[in-house]
């Protein structure tokens, strides 16, 4: 057996992932990587010949950065189906659904369109282990870079995405149909663009488009599951049945009630916990959420004598966890959620058509499925560092902390933590009281910006979680 003695260095726990054109997305680091993973793909196969799917969202930098990649897996041998702009779970779906040998994504998911990514998913529409991905960083030096006229582009076929596409609708079509007349979708000029239309098409729902005219730089502008406040609007005017927003690579979607009232991952765990559990399917007496799930979600699981088990942050652990324990719900309050019945990869338009479910199954709709739970008011504050010492071994920051979980008690929760793939410390606090959970994460985040903040820190609420300071303060 294979022992893991460190963790990858080039791949995070979203793979690989930077600004387009520079290390470690810059020409030869990319031709590098597709060249090692294609040998280590050929050694797990042996004399199977090697087949991959490839796709990619809107960025300008998908086109180069899918061609690369796709003639440097061809260098090894490795035929490459490139199936052209699709959502993220739309490839983990294919690379399960035809046995590929991986899926790879050319996607930055939710960050603005100069960055992009590499993800790998494996035969079974997972993310790449750990261990394969160590071997890929193993055999990157023993990778020679040829000259730029192997930099060209590979076939397409652009069939694939009609194969996703039948899935959701027959997924759809099993559960009955679609209940609702009219949805708001919001794009993020992405992936999604004309998947999640023409999904609605097919299933005959009236469909209200926003932000699906993507121009390879406008992905996640002021859109999208970031940005869902005018999609919530545009739900209320429309008098639509439900709104949606995705991000760039559609693995996320973040809801609008018809009254426009936003719904996060953490409302929609709560959601589908209750009608999973009503109808006994709910699996292993638990929801996998992560360190920033709402407090207020634990305790209204408990209610239901449902546990919360949680995991660091990123799909990956939620996963792995959900896998581990035997639970087939669990997600992230950004909106990623895993449903593991109908997939192990989180998808944007499986969970809208989950929701769409619920709602047509129970005769209820979105404001009245989430009106039970109502989340702590909640602070994230990221503080720009320049180095990642142990938090604890600050005096001031560690007497910050300390004081915060005293002053909540056992009403509420304080996580800190560094990001794993920036110069960023996380403060999370959470807590009854609105006023005391901005004055415990600002005071926690000026002492970590005292101690080790570099010369232009600074303190902002993070894009990636929800602000839900909803109570008076």
């Amino acid at each position: 057996m294979r022992t893991m003695t460190r963790k990858p260095v080039l791949f995070g726990t979203d793979g690989i992932r930077g600004v387009a054109g520079e290390y470690p997305l810059d020409h030869v680091m990319v031709w590098k990587v597709g060249c090692a993973l294609g040998r280590v793909l050929q050694e797990n196969e042996g004399t199977q010949p090697v087949q991959v799917v490839l796709g990619r969202d809107t960025r300008e930098s998908g086109e180069w950065l899918a061609s690369l990649m796709a003639r440097s897996l061809a260098a090894t041998g490795v035929e490459v189906s490139d199936v052209g702009i699709i959502t993220t779970p739309g490839v983990a779906f294919l690379a399960r659904r035809h046995r590929f040998a991986a899926g790879i994504v050319i996607s930055a998911s939710h960050n603005p369109y100069r960055d992009n990514g590499i993800k790998v998913f494996s035969t079974a529409g997972t993310k790449l282990p750990e261990a394969i991905e160590l071997r890929v960083e193993e055999a990157l030096d023993k990778v020679q870079v040829p000259s730029p006229a192997m930099f060209s582009i590979v076939g397409r076929r652009p069939e694939f995405v009609d194969d996703y596409l039948a899935f959701l609708e027959g997924m759809a079509l099993k559960n009955g149909g679609v209940p609702a007349r009219r949805v708001v979708l919001d794009c993020a000029n992405g992936a999604a663009s004309e998947i999640a239309r023409a999904l609605m098409t097919r299933l005959g729902t009236e469909s209200i488009v926003l932000n699906a005219a993507p121009d390879g730089r406008n992905i996640n502008l002021n859109c999208g599951s970031l940005h869902p406040e005018a999609m919530a609007e545009a739900t209320r005017a429309a008098g639509a049945d439900l709104g949606v927003a995705f991000d760039g690579d559609a693995d996320r979607a973040i809801f609008a009630s018809r009254t426009g009232r936003i719904v996060d991952g953490d409302h929609v765990l709560y959601a589908a916990s209750q009608f999973f559990a009503d109808r006994g399917e709910l699996r292993g007496g638990a929801v996998v959420g992560t360190l920033m799930t709402n407090f207020a979600l634990e305790r209204a699981l408990a209610n239901r004598n449902i546990g919360l088990k949680r995991t660091p942050v990123g799909d990956r652990w939620v996963l792995e966890e959900m896998l581990r324990s035997g639970v087939n719900l669990g997600g992230e309050p950004s909106g990623h959620i895993i449903f593991a019945d109908q997939s192990l990869a989180g998808d944007g338009l499986i969970t809208l058509l989950e929701m769409l479910r619920i709602m047509g199954e129970t005769g209820t709709d979105l404001d009245e499925l989430v009106r039970a739970y109502s989340p702590l008011p909640q602070l994230i504050v990221n503080v720009r560092v320049r180095s990642k010492p142990p938090l604890e071994s600050i005096p001031a920051v560690a007497e910050a902390i300390e004081s915060c979980r005293r002053d909540i008690g056992g009403n509420g929760r304080a996580v800190v933590r560094y990001s794993g793939t920036e110069l960023l410390a996380r403060v999370m606090v959470e807590a009854e009281d609105a006023s005391v959970v901005r004055m415990h994460a600002r005071g926690i985040a000026a002492a970590i910006e005292n101690a080790i903040g570099d010369s232009g820190g600074v303190m902002r609420p993070s894009p990636e979680s929800v602000e839900c300071l909803s109570a008076a303060e």
